[in-house]
C-alpha cells in the first residue's frame, strides 16, 4: 500500500467531494480524502495495488482548478 499526502487550496467542502469523485472516477484503484479542518488543507491518496504517481495527479488537479503540492515529512 502506498500514501501521499498533498496539501490543497481546497477549503469547501462541494469542492473536496467534487475532486475526490473526478480522483476515484479517474484513478480506480485510488482512494482518497480530504481533511479541510488541517491548515494544510490535506488530501490523503492511497493506492493498494500498483503505483501512485503524485506528479500525475497534481496535473489532473491542476485541471481541475486546484493546487496541491505534496507535503513533505
Amino acid at each position: 500500500m502506498i500514501v501521499e499526502v498533498f496539501k490543497t487550496n481546497v477549503n469547501k467542502r462541494r469542492q473536496a467531494n467534487m475532486l475526490l469523485n473526478a480522483i476515484h472516477n479517474t484513478f480506480g484503484n485510488h482512494k482518497a480524502n480530504f481533511d479541510l479542518d488541517d491548515c494544510d488543507r490535506i488530501l490523503r491518496v492511497q493506492c493498494d495495488s500498483g503505483t501512485l504517481c503524485a506528479h500525475s495527479l497534481i496535473n489532473f488537479l491542476n485541471e481541475l482548478g486546484c493546487r496541491a503540492e505534496v507535503l513533505e515529512d
